[in-house]
């Protein structure tokens, strides 16, 4: 997962507020939501169980990951229908895209591998690259040539060399690693453990732990808020999402009354957390965590992965 393009979006709140594409597992289809009406504009049918998504919009899509179908939708943000379907292995879960939209990268779950995209010639075979058990989530590096990778069976992370197809480092992490967030500014990777139910900083430069902070139960999903000042992190088994100082790395508050929470994202003063049980994603005020508007979705929502964005500007 990418937060420098939220951030990018945080930085003017003047500028059109882009849409949450929600990925919906039970009803198989993707909510589109206004993010400055608050509302869903748009259903988009894809494959089967949708759970994986990266809105690119530097490229004009979005990509949803369907395990069960073993497929990946492409939906173009404009038209908002599925303009493509790639065959993504045997079981496609996180995806990535670069921030100048030109490279997708998926996590092929029960093959052990990598699968990388050009998105120009999305028609051609992606190069697979192996990597460690049931690898999960995944987050590429700024300028699109690496990526990491969560290797959830092995307890670790893996740094990805794309151009080459080989492994570069790994690093040993908590129990079960699940999502993956990258924060730039401050050279760090998040990995979400949800067995051991915390969080293991890692520096990227020293590819080392140099954290380990305690969440709620089975967290699954992260986002940087309030420009950059706050981690956002979804516990699933404790309907509640954890606030992080993410300079100080130190818990906040908990916040409750959430519906088995996934998925999670920021843009400009607000956090959308999407609950898998409850069908509906909840809007809150960044600086508080206060929940400004619940939003009816499709069956079953989990949003794994970066799910805001817009069309780059022509």
């Amino acid at each position: 997962m990418r937060v420098a393009l939220a951030l990018a979006l945080a930085a003017s709140a003047a500028q059109a507020a882009p849409f949450a594409w929600i990925t919906n597992q039970g009803s198989h289809d993707v909510s589109v939501i206004d993010l400055a009406e608050e509302r869903v504009v748009a259903t988009v049918p894809v494959g089967r169980s949708p759970a994986g998504v990266v809105a690119a919009g530097a490229a004009g899509r979005v990509f949803v990951s369907n395990p069960d179908s073993r497929t990946i939708s492409v939906i173009d943000m404009h038209e908002r229908r599925v303009v493509a379907t790639l065959a993504a292995g045997s079981g496609p879960v996180g995806l990535d895209a670069s921030a100048d939209g030109r490279r997708l990268v998926a996590a092929d779950w029960y093959a052990n591998r990598l699968l990388v995209w050009d998105t120009a010639r999305l028609d051609a075979a992606p190069r697979a690259i192996a990597v460690g058990r049931a690898p999960a989530g995944v987050a590429v590096q700024a300028d699109g040539r690496a990526a990491w990778v969560a290797e959830r069976d092995d307890d670790r992370v893996a740094l990805v060399d794309l151009d080459r197809g080989v492994v570069l480092s790994r690093v040993a992490v908590g129990s079960h690693p699940f999502a993956l967030l990258l924060d730039a500014p401050r050279g760090r990777l998040y990995a979400l453990n949800v067995q051991s139910d915390d969080v293991s900083v890692v520096d990227t430069a020293r590819a080392a732990v140099v954290a380990t902070v305690g969440v709620g139960h089975a967290p699954y999903g992260a986002a940087l808020a309030a420009g950059g000042r706050l981690l956002y992190v979804s516990n699933q088994h404790d309907d509640s999402v954890s606030v992080l100082d993410a300079e100080r790395l130190t818990v906040l508050r908990t916040l409750p009354g959430f519906g088995y929470p996934e998925g999670v994202a920021a843009w400009g003063d607000r956090v959308v957390v999407v609950n898998w049980m409850d069908d509906a994603v909840s809007v809150l005020d960044a600086e508080t965590g206060a929940e400004r508007r619940r939003i009816a979705t499709g069956r079953n929502s989990r949003g794994f992965g970066a799910f805001i964005g817009a069309p780059a500007a022509p």
